[in-house]
């Protein structure tokens, strides 16, 4: 293959990857704007630029404008670079949520200290080449190796590592196009290989969009569990608020429905507490020493049972004790050590006295009918005082 072949072949290869490019650029420009995601943000810009490095590129060859070659290499280089920078903010910002990797202003010197040095220094198509590739293979390559392992980015690593390999290749080949003695006998092979490497390189940008898309993908699902589990603690949590009472810290009558759910299968001993003379005690000292009294007797009830059977404030003075495996006899006793405990409170502030009724429910038996039985009992305790 010449010469003119070659850049017959680069100039129609080239064309062909910037058309891709141009639909790899559109595709993320219209995803980052439904997307809403930092890291399509980032790579809306980064294809945008590579686009741009490509354009320049082929209009420079197709007019050849005398004079122009230090801004076209300015051009390119600053494009193509901000190409990689940017797209690895991509790739950081998916795979490290949180802080930027460079910042605006960062990333702008860099770019604007590379542009100068090329269009100074890199006074050669194969010089560019070389510096720009080398570039490339600086960045994807380490990066490729950091996300490895990262969950969702196995295939944009690969593609990363694909990019930087490739541009390693490509880096030798352009470096072989330079005047060195050592390269005249390769010239021929790197040029047909940088002939075609428009089509190669265009097939590494598809595996990069590829890798991108099922990132965001597999970045997003993990978004939507760690929501929807965060919901569902939320949902518990303000549950277990509502279920509870936020003066005694007792279960509140919403946890009934799941108490009677649990204990129903095996029955259970239900004692119902009513405190006595307790409007009494809140008109003669006040809604304050009310409050303490029901805190003081919620206590002394919870202490008085076990730690597994269920305590609760059932309404306004009313409790409620739900407790399996639990005789008459056993539940009288606990009943004496609730009524010691409150004389004890009773000799530091004033303190109620209390009635409470006793019902079995039975192994399938009916819940209301065994509470109805309990606040029945207790009335009639009550009545006899």
């Amino acid at each position: 293959m010449d010469a003119q072949q070659q850049l017959l072949l680069w100039k129609w290869s080239t064309a062909v990857q910037t058309t891709s490019l141009a639909m790899i650029a559109t595709f993320f420009v219209l995803l980052a704007r439904f997307g809403r995601r930092t890291e399509l943000r980032w790579w809306a810009v980064a294809w945008s630029a590579n686009l741009l490095a490509l354009s320049v590129t082929l209009i420079f060859w197709n007019l050849q404008p005398v004079g122009l070659q230090p801004l076209a290499s300015s051009l390119y280089v600053t494009a193509k670079t901000a190409f990689v920078l940017i797209f690895m903010q991509g790739v950081w910002a998916v795979a490290r949520p949180g802080p930027r990797l460079l910042s605006v202003k960062s990333l702008t010197t860099i770019l604007a200290g590379y542009g100068v040095c090329a269009a100074l220094f890199l006074d050669s198509i194969p010089a560019i080449g070389v510096a720009q590739h080398l570039t490339m293979v600086v960045v994807f390559l380490p990066l490729a190796l950091v996300t490895a392992r990262a969950p969702g980015l196995i295939w944009l690593s690969a593609g990363m590592a694909v990019r930087g390999l490739l541009s390693l290749a490509e880096a030798g080949a352009y470096a072989l196009q330079m005047d060195v003695p050592w390269s005249a006998e390769w010239r021929v092979a790197a040029g047909a290989f940088m002939s075609a490497s428009s089509a190669f390189d265009m097939s590494a940008e598809w595996l990069l969009v590829l890798g991108s898309v099922l990132a965001v993908s597999a970045r997003a699902q993990h978004d939507l569990e760690t929501t929807n589990r965060e919901l569902r603690a939320a949902h518990e949590h303000l549950r277990a608020l509502a279920d509870r009472d936020p003066l005694t810290t007792l279960a509140n009558r919403r946890a009934l429905s799941d108490v009677f759910r649990a204990v129903q299968p095996v029955g259970a001993m239900l004692l119902f507490f009513d405190l006595d003379g307790f409007k009494a005690l809140n008109d003669r000292y006040g809604h304050l020493a009310g409050d303490r009294c029901l805190r003081d007797f919620a206590g002394a009830l919870r202490d008085s049972f076990r730690p597994d059977d269920y305590v609760i404030r059932y309404g306004g003075d009313e409790f409620l004790v739900v407790a399996q495996g639990l005789d008459r006899v056993s539940a009288l006793a606990r009943i004496d050590d609730l009524a010691a405990r409150m004389r004890r409170h009773r000799q530091q502030a004033p303190s109620c006295d209390f009635s409470v009724g006793l019902s079995e429910l039975v192994a399938d038996g009916q819940p209301e009918a065994a509470l109805l039985a309990a606040d029945a009992a207790m009335y009639r305790a009550k009545s006899v005082k």
